[in-house]
């Protein structure tokens, strides 16, 4: 399937001659065909030679601009329409505008009602300007709705038009734009969009993306037929089990759980306009949604958006930019995720720095630029990792990796130097050279080095415990299960006594959570697996449960976790793990 938008002013047209090509009707309100005036979007489709065309018609009327963005925001390809009578009119030039913001490149140009007169003046007016946006040299058709005339070559330039279409790619995550749900008694709620990417199956759960809230796809169906699954692009309803009215509705976007992040904040390449010309506030839109917008300038093309409503946005998203005198041009999203302006001359190195962003997502240098970061953060924004991940899922890029490499020697050989200073734990690395995972540091390690009993050593150097005590450890982590504090009975037992235990603690084979609080480092890393598994967030009495503990452990349990960044406490007093 192919999806195709019209756009054209009003009265030139447009439903008119997709009523003719189709057979059906695509004003769906009756107030719309009694004033002969499309007010809303519409959708019909036809037979096409390569599959199905799918059309989302829009309206012209310069009052319903932002019921027009909608219905073409989604879409990769346009259906001009220009009337042979009337020629290139306002809204022409102000639909023109949107899709060169929006980067279409695929058209169609129908010169309409050639019944009533010529057509090559009102082409020859329309192509000049079609021809100095995205779009390019694009096809036109002489067609008259009315008499039939030019309809059987205008269907075959279509054709060819779906043909010069790029495919989506089944296996993306899914970002579906709403723009429309209806209530069916019996069934629920149910969506439409047009699927650009990525595939939805009966049964799959989606997110809501503005509130975190998850729906079970229970059917699906794609230009009036039930089918198993449906892949972009394509014009897909979506009978979402367990949704309400009014909870989701036009602007709202259902995407692949874990895929996507909200943003309220974007770095911005402005296009069509100068960052000068644009006033401070304006509205802002992307897919189906429109949003308000606060402008602040940047560099000589680029400029900070803080948004209205927090959007599933990533790298190389289209959007339009309007204001009260219509379209402003448009922004390709260049950092969904940007640093704050914290000191002064923030934003002048800032704007230094996006002039190197292209308007492509570019996997290497989005790493370049955030050093390290995590794969999924990478997936979140549009980009592929460039590189596998050197622990968990964090990647680091290669030329900041040899700098921590030669910094953590460094930190080695001078605490070397130095027979009396305790220790170099992994966690004292990870504060050094400010790794957001403790995980790191054996992944960065360099030839020579490794870590022993919790502590960052030379590969050959000597375990100073007492063997005696080495051997006590051994026995008790044999012993132990699960995460108990071992009483001081239990040590004693052992062959701990203050003096060895104080000896193993600072050897790494014990972890001092608080005075008479010591767990083995296993047990203290095997608790943040756990702690993962839980819903996020959970409360300390979540945690105690789920660790089979007292009270007395799991308080500096969560302390130790917080302070080492594995954990964080959320505004109403709970914990969510962050690393593991």
């Amino acid at each position: 399937m192919h999806v195709i938008a019209t756009a054209g002013h009003v009265d030139h047209g447009k439903s008119a001659l997709l009523r003719a090509l189709t057979g059906m009707e695509p004003d769906r309100w009756e107030e719309e065909r009694r004033r002969g005036l499309t007010i809303d979007l519409g959708y019909v489709w036809m037979d096409g030679a390569a599959g199905q065309l799918a059309f989302v018609d829009v309206p012209g009327h310069e009052r319903f601009i932002g019921n027009m963005l909608a219905g073409v925001g989604p879409v990769p390809a346009v259906l001009f329409v220009v009337a042979a009578d009337e020629g290139w009119m306002p809204q022409s030039a102000e639909h023109l505008l949107a899709l060169d913001a929006l980067g279409v490149r695929h058209g169609v140009l129908a010169v309409t009602k050639v019944d009533v007169m010529e057509p090559d003046l009102a082409a020859e007016e329309a192509l000049e300007p079609i021809r100095r946006t995205s779009l390019g040299t694009v096809p036109w058709l002489a067609v008259s709705a009315r008499t039939g005339q030019g309809l059987p070559e205008l269907r075959r330039a279509l054709d060819g038009l779906a043909a010069r279409l790029p495919d989506g790619d089944p296996a993306a995550p899914v970002r579906l734009w709403i723009d429309r749900g209806f209530i069916i008694r019996g069934a629920g709620l149910v969506v439409t969009g047009t699927l650009a990417a990525g595939t939805v199956r009966s049964g799959d759960t989606l997110d809501l993306a503005r509130t975190g809230d998850r729906f079970v796809v229970r059917e699906i169906q794609s230009l009036n037929r039930r089918v198993d699954e449906a892949v972009g692009v394509a014009r897909v309803a979506l009978n979402l089990r367990g949704a309400q009215r009014g909870e989701v509705h036009r602007g709202d976007a259902l995407v692949t759980p874990g895929t996507y992040r909200l943003t309220a904040v974007a770095d911005v390449r402005v296009r069509l306009c100068a960052p000068a010309d644009l006033p401070r506030e304006l509205l802002v839109h992307v897919g189906t949604a429109t949003v308000a917008g606060a402008v602040r300038p940047i560099g000589a093309d680029t400029v900070r958006l803080t948004l209205g409503a927090a959007l599933p946005l990533r790298v190389g998203d289209r959007l339009v930019l309007r204001h009260d005198r219509g379209v402003a041009g448009g922004a390709v999203v260049l950092d969904p995720d940007p640093p704050a302006f914290r000191r002064r001359g923030a934003a002048g190195r800032r704007a230094g720095e996006l002039d190197a962003y292209p308007d492509v997502p570019d996997g290497a240098g989005e790493l370049r630029r955030r050093g390290i970061v995590r794969a999924g953060t990478l997936r979140a924004i549009g980009v592929e990792p460039p590189v596998p991940a050197l622990a968990g899922d964090w990647l680091v890029d290669p030329d900041l990796a040899r700098t921590l490499r030669k910094r953590l020697a460094a930190l080695v050989a001078e605490r070397a130097r130095d027979p009396s200073a305790p220790p170099l734990h992994t966690d004292d690395v990870r504060k050094a050279l400010d790794l957001p995972d403790a995980r790191l540091v054996p992944a960065l390690l360099p030839a020579g080095l490794a870590v022993r009993a919790g502590a960052v050593v030379g590969a050959g150097a000597p375990d100073t415990l007492a063997p005696t005590v080495r051997a006590a450890l051994e026995a008790l982590a044999g012993t132990r299960q699960g995460f108990a504090v071992p009483t001081e009975d239990d040590l004693a037992a052992a062959g701990l006594g203050v003096a060895e235990v104080a000896a193993a603690v600072r050897a790494g084979r014990l972890v001092r959570l608080a005075p008479g609080v010591v767990l083995l480092p296993d047990a203290v890393r095997a608790s943040l697996t756990v702690l993962a598994g839980l819903p996020q967030p959970f409360t300390a009495g979540e945690a105690r449960e789920a660790l089979g503990t007292s009270r007395k452990v799991v308080v500096p349990l969560l302390e130790y976790h917080a302070q080492r960044g594995h954990t964080r406490r959320t505004a109403d007093g709970r914990h969510q793990v962050t690393a593991r």
